[in-house]
């Protein structure tokens, strides 16, 4: 049997593929930060492996008890400088590859992120064939610049770099490139904050009723890193994967709102939102805040922006399509925040 490790076990979707791997009978090695709190892989049957994607020789130390490698671990945040983006999503993501070769790991999956290809408001459907497009032209973006831009740039270098460095080494690479996630401990992504926001009896949220917006439950996520890890296809494969059905982010909030039982909160326009998150994301980048404002320029842009990508490749190659509807995936999540008390 492979010795599978997984880097970024502990976060948002490492703990889910963690979890999937778990129920088939595999019991994955799980890279963590010595830092890292173990909650969301407690009561599972894993390794730890303590080291760090910046750390190559903690890497390549570790990685000679293993066959296969799940790469997840990354900076997923829209506030920070780029340097920590470079060094994490970039670097860490070759350092992974380079402790594979230094131990003849072929096999290997790494994450990356649609927002390679632009999250722009678009009514292209993009598919893996797509052209990078990983900024987001942001107004006065070129004096003023976005963390969301870090984000998105750094994954679109790290998948560049990663591909480049698979193929002068031989080694087997699919790329996994997931839409917008939600599912239980997500606080990241977006719709917690949302379902937070929203509980509090607020009247009104930013938001259309007429954006489509992709998203995948996170279990159903980990289960395609699981078809993927079972077909070890050869060469270089990218797969986006999401919802076979994209909704209006509108119908995804009425939902959250449904299985939370309270009121959804109505609608606010564009133009009266954006000059607010434009000066609340200056002031906080002024003062060099460690923390994001509830608004700024990508957060808004993200909530009017129509997105939508492309399944059928991870349908036909993989055999994955979403076995969780809306409804499931977000009554599944919310009931989770409910007992967690996180709502």
């Amino acid at each position: 049997m492979d010795n599978v490790l997984i880097t970024g076990a502990t976060g948002f979707i490492g703990s889910h593929i963690v979890e999937a791997f778990c129920k088939k009978g595999i019991k994955p090695g799980c890279l963590v930060r010595k830092d890292s709190s173990l909650h969301n892989i407690k009561g599972l049957s894993v390794k730890i492996e303590y080291g760090d994607i910046e750390d190559i020789y903690s890497l390549k130390e570790i990685l000679k008890n293993y066959n296969f490698v799940i790469h997840v671990a990354a900076l997923s945040k829209d506030w920070g400088a780029y340097e920590k983006f470079y060094n994490v999503n970039v670097e860490g993501t070759l350092n992974v590859l380079k402790a594979c070769k230094e131990n003849n790991i072929k096999d290997i999956i790494i994450t990356s992120s649609i927002s390679v290809y632009g999250e722009e408001n678009s009514d292209i459907v993009k598919d893996e064939n797509s052209p990078h497009n990983s900024h987001y032209r942001y107004f006065l973006d070129s004096i003023f610049p976005s963390a969301m831009n870090y984000y998105r740039n750094s994954k679109a270098l790290a998948k560049e770099k990663a591909v480049a460095f698979a193929k002068e080494n031989n080694q087997n690479v699919t790329i996994m490139e997931p839409v917008w996630v939600y599912g239980e401990s997500e606080f990241n992504t977006g719709f917690y904050e949302y379902i937070k926001t929203a509980s509090t009896g607020l009247p009104l949220f930013p938001g259309s009723k007429k954006n489509k917006f992709h998203v995948i439950y996170a279990k159903d996520l980990a289960r395609a890193y699981l078809l993927a890890y079972e077909k070890k296809l050869e060469g270089i494969n990218s797969f986006i994967i999401g919802n076979k059905k994209v909704q209006l982010l509108d119908e995804v909030y009425e939902v959250f709102c449904d299985k939370a039982k309270i009121k959804k909160p109505r609608t606010l326009p564009k133009c009266v939102v954006y000059p607010f998150g434009f000066l609340m994301e200056l002031f906080y980048t002024l003062i060099r805040a460690k923390k994001p404002p509830l608004l700024t320029r990508g957060r808004v842009n993200m909530l009017y922006d129509s997105i939508n990508y492309s399944t059928i490749k991870a349908e036909k190659i993989l055999g994955f399509v979403n076995q969780y509807s809306i409804e499931e995936g977000i009554e599944n999540t919310v009931n989770w925040y409910k007992n967690n008390k996180f709502i």
